[in-house]
């Protein structure tokens, strides 16, 4: 059964960029009330989930709203797992839902983000228990995500979605291009 998690993040947003990124899955954080509460564990999503999925940024969960794709690992959406959860980051295109969701961004209306996924069938992929009357759900194994998307609303708080700085952006291309440049230096040793 495909589910729908929201959560709610700071945003810090420039308006000569167009880069836009946030975290989707913040790991072993405390959803919202769900009617039960839910952790998604460190571990639960991988680089091989990403890259076994086909995953949209969609505007607020909408079909019609699409912003970028990574279909199998590639695309215009970038995809990172790391020690805080399940980082993106895309170029809002050059349309008028681009220049929504910009807006929005810029003038601090939406600062969250949210994914949508389904739990893997296997054994020990998530434990349900209920402690002082209230009932808690961890996942351990995400089997596909479908989409991660800026939102208005979340279930997890600790989200975020921001609009890169154009200065962020050159600061983070410096480093990969000098990272790329060591990479080649202790192969060619």
């Amino acid at each position: 059964m495909k589910e729908i998690r929201q959560l709610n993040n700071y945003i810090n947003s420039n308006e000569e960029s167009r880069t836009v990124e946030g975290y989707a899955v913040v790991f072993n954080s405390l959803s919202e009330n769900l009617g039960f509460y839910e952790t998604i564990h460190k571990g639960a999503i991988t680089q091989e989930t990403i890259d076994n999925s086909d995953i949209f940024c969609k505007f607020n969960h909408s079909d019609d709203k699409i912003l970028a794709r990574s279909k199998y690992g590639t695309g215009s959406l970038l995809l990172e797992v790391d020690e805080v959860g399940v980082r993106y980051l895309f170029e809002a295109p050059h349309t008028q839902l681009g220049d929504e969701l910009l807006e929005h961004l810029h003038r601090g209306d939406i600062t969250s983000s949210s994914f949508a996924f389904t739990v893997s069938q296997e054994p020990n992929s998530e434990r349900w228990y209920k402690e002082n009357g209230i009932l808690y759900r961890e996942i351990y194994k995400i089997d596909r995500l479908y989409d991660v998307s800026p939102v208005w609303n979340p279930a997890y708080s600790n989200t975020t979605c921001s609009a890169r700085s154009q200065e962020m952006v050159n600061k983070s291309n410096e480093i990969d291009e000098k990272m790329n440049q060591l990479l080649q230096e202790i192969e060619l040793m």
